[in-house]
């Protein structure tokens, strides 16, 4: 398997990151390898947040039923008792003016129901992932950008919105995409109003780790280029 600690290594020191990026891997089944998260979180991307702190643990589809919104971006239908709660839940976003009834078939989802998701800090992760989380200030990501560019991964979608957790199966589809978040995600994954997320398609992570330090030096010369010449050409 990819060494994935001295992956993660390499990002969070060229690239200066205050968060651990996080390992997501959707299997049919649970692993034997990995424990099953115990308890109870409002939010899919709750367990986003957990993995960033450095537990590594599987979920399956029934803990994802207290967000209506990411099980349905996760392809995870709801049980019966329950399968009112995203009718209810849409109903009160587009009755607030948060979203339209006629976005809501643009919004990417999984391609089947996952029998487990595994998360974890990237360096920890048991599998190779099918999706790596950044979450980090937009300098810091910029370029990771950058770096995509040059190992020829290409985002092939604009900026994504809410709901945040449809960027995982956008990413799969796309290679990379980067998301503004959302106000739930905000609230559950505790991510900063000065923070955003770059979401990589795991097959590509390694070519794009390859050329990190290329474009943080270059970055590192321009910024002295470009200083020079705002001292230069600036007059008042």
């Amino acid at each position: 398997m990819t060494d994935y600690r001295r992956i993660e290594d390499c990002l969070s020191r060229t690239l200066g990151l205050h968060r651990r990026p996080v390992a997501v891997t959707f299997r049919d089944s649970p692993p034997a390898e990995v424990p099953q998260f115990t308890g109870t979180e409002p939010a899919g991307c709750s367990f986003w947040r957990i993995a960033a702190e450095g537990r590594a643990f599987y979920t399956v589809p029934s803990h994802h039923y207290n967000c209506a919104v990411g099980s349905y971006t996760h392809n995870i239908p709801l049980p019966e008792d329950r399968a009112h709660e995203l009718d209810q839940t849409l109903a009160f976003m587009t009755g607030i003016g948060y979203l339209s009834m006629e976005e809501i078939p643009a919004i990417p989802r999984l391609p089947q129901t996952p029998g487990a998701v595994i998360y974890a800090p990237l360096a920890d992760t048991p599998l190779d992932p099918d999706v790596v989380l950044f979450a980090d200030r937009p300098g810091r990501l910029m370029l990771l950008e950058e770096a995509a560019l040059r190992a020829g991964v290409k985002s092939r979608v604009p900026s994504l919105g809410r709901p945040t957790c449809m960027s995982l199966p956008a990413a799969l589809g796309n290679g990379l995409v980067t998301s503004t978040g959302c106000i739930g995600n905000r609230v559950y994954a505790e991510l900063g109003e000065d923070e955003l997320y770059v979401v990589v398609a795991g097959e590509h992570l390694a070519r794009i780790a390859d050329e990190v330090e290329t474009i943080a030096a270059a970055n590192a010369k321009l910024a002295e280029y470009h200083e020079e010449r705002k001292r230069s050409f600036t007059q008042h």
